[in-house]
């Protein structure tokens, strides 16, 4: 079963939330709406910035654990190269 990664952000280089999921287009709306508390409804973390599709879920587990060890130059780095303008990338994923 697929998984994907993502990052959210408040704004364009402010705060980040990296996340892990079976279902993208679900958990960011989730997020969006603030339908879970926590984080990023505290924080107004909202944005899909960056997203990452991988083969398995114990695949993306790993790979969200060694993001978010990453410094935060690295994490911006990462988005700006699929997402350089920092776009809201939500209504893609519902096309």
């Amino acid at each position: 079963m697929p998984a994907w990664v993502y990052i959210l952000a408040s704004k364009p280089y402010e705060t980040l939330y990296t996340g892990v999921t079976t279902d993208l287009p679900r958990r960011v709306y989730e997020h969006r709406y603030d339908l879970i508390p926590g984080f990023t409804s505290k924080y107004r973390v909202k944005s899909l910035v960056w997203y990452e599709e991988h083969a398995d879920l114990q695949e993306a587990i790993q790979r969200e654990k060694q993001i978010k060890r990453w410094r935060r130059q690295w994490k911006f780095d990462l988005i700006e190269k699929m997402n350089p303008e920092w776009r809201d990338l939500y209504e893609e994923l519902n096309r």
